[in-house]
């Protein structure tokens, strides 16, 4: 009988257990069952990962700095400045151009764990791979989760899983790969850890969530209706899983809804008019930031500043299209690309023309 758990040990996105995958520790994943890897998949591509909203949370940090005002401002701009850390995460020599009908549209690469950032920043893992498409109007973005175990080329080291590119060569080649697999220039880069969310929620004062299903998790308890919670109650919420009658499906829609409360209580009038708070919610997001050497805290603050009128109506999740799946000695279970999908996406994301992009070419986010 397979091993459920065991399968998801070996592929699930955002648990502290994960290890590094480099294409080559689940070949074992081929004596799974097929129904078990297809309704695993099936679930992997509905997920809205929370992580993106944490880029938003990102923003608003950056739009706080933008909109403080006289001395103070220059203060939480140093302050975050500082505590950024800025890492070679952008490939050197030939890279992908962008086409002058896009203006300045932007292609953010969001590299995320709930490991710590100490690990990010050594390059341990990548468990989740978000292109965010920022457009020239600013008016939306799109959102396309990469699932790690998409069958590519990579450049130089022949075809695998998307996610063993960045076990071969960190961020840069994971960029290479993705510009080489859309036609598409990548400008930045960003890796956020959970714990600064964590750290986040406790600064504001915690935070109201909404609870759908009932659980236990690490001594808390866990009642249907809203809920106040600091962050180590959030913590255990957004990491239980087996309890839920939607497993990872409802996993992430509980990180989600932690999201959206600590957004919410960001943004509310009396946390940005309280100076306090405003220095601590900075230093919890930037200690906990790794972007790339080029994405400096002026640019962030610009397009923080130009994406401040974009609500969660305005923005789009999808999955990079995918045909079905297979598997390869050597390497386990794959997701095999869509490849004409996959030229009309890049065509509509070198072109900005996502927002009239038929729904048809990617798999529902």
């Amino acid at each position: 009988m397979p091993d459920d758990d065991a399968d998801d040990r070996r592929l699930r996105l955002t648990d502290d257990a994960d290890e590094p995958t480099d294409g080559r520790d689940d070949a074992e994943a081929d004596e799974q069952g097929e129904g078990s890897r297809r309704s695993r998949r099936r679930r992997e591509g509905k997920r809205r990962n929370p992580l993106v909203v944490a880029l938003l949370v990102l923003f608003t940090m950056a739009l706080i700095v933008a909109v403080a005002l006289g001395g103070f401002a220059l203060y939480l701009t140093n302050k975050f400045d500082n505590n950024v850390t800025r890492s070679s995460l952008l490939p050197d020599g030939d890279r992908a151009t962008r086409a002058a009908s896009a203006g300045n549209a932007q292609n953010i690469l969001l590299l995320g764990s709930d490991s710590r950032t100490q690990e990010l920043r050594s390059g341990a893992r990548a468990d989740v791979i978000q292109l965010v498409h920022v457009p020239n109007d600013r008016k939306s973005l799109q959102v396309i989760h990469f699932p790690r175990d998409l069958y590519v080329d990579i450049p130089g080291r022949g075809k695998n899983k998307i996610n063993a590119a960045y076990a071969f060569g960190g961020a840069p080649l994971l960029v290479q790969t993705l510009e080489q697999l859309l036609g598409v220039r990548i400008d930045n880069v960003a890796a956020i850890g959970f714990d600064g969310f964590k750290e986040l929620t406790n600064t504001v004062g915690g935070v109201q969530v909404n609870v759908d299903q009932p659980s236990t998790s690490q001594g808390y308890t866990f009642t249907p209706g809203t809920m106040q919670m600091n962050g180590d109650q959030a913590l255990a919420f957004v990491r239980e899983r087996k309890q839920l009658a939607g497993g990872d499906i409802d996993r992430g829609k509980r990180q989600q809804a932690w999201m959206k409360g600590l957004m919410s209580k960001t943004l509310n009038t009396g946390t940005l008019t309280n100076p306090v708070k405003l220095s601590g919610m900075v230093d919890d997001v930037s200690q906990n930031l790794v972007v790339d050497e080029s994405f400096s805290t002026g640019d962030m603050r610009s397009l923080a500043f130009s994406m401040r009128g974009v609500r969660q109506a305005d923005i789009t999740f999808m999955t990079a299209p995918y045909s079905g799946f297979s598997s390869v000695r050597g390497i386990g279970s794959i997701d095999v690309v869509d490849e004409p999908r996959m030229k009309q996406l890049g065509q509509a994301l070198q072109e900005d023309t996502m927002t009239t992009l038929p729904g048809q070419i990617t798999n529902p986010g």
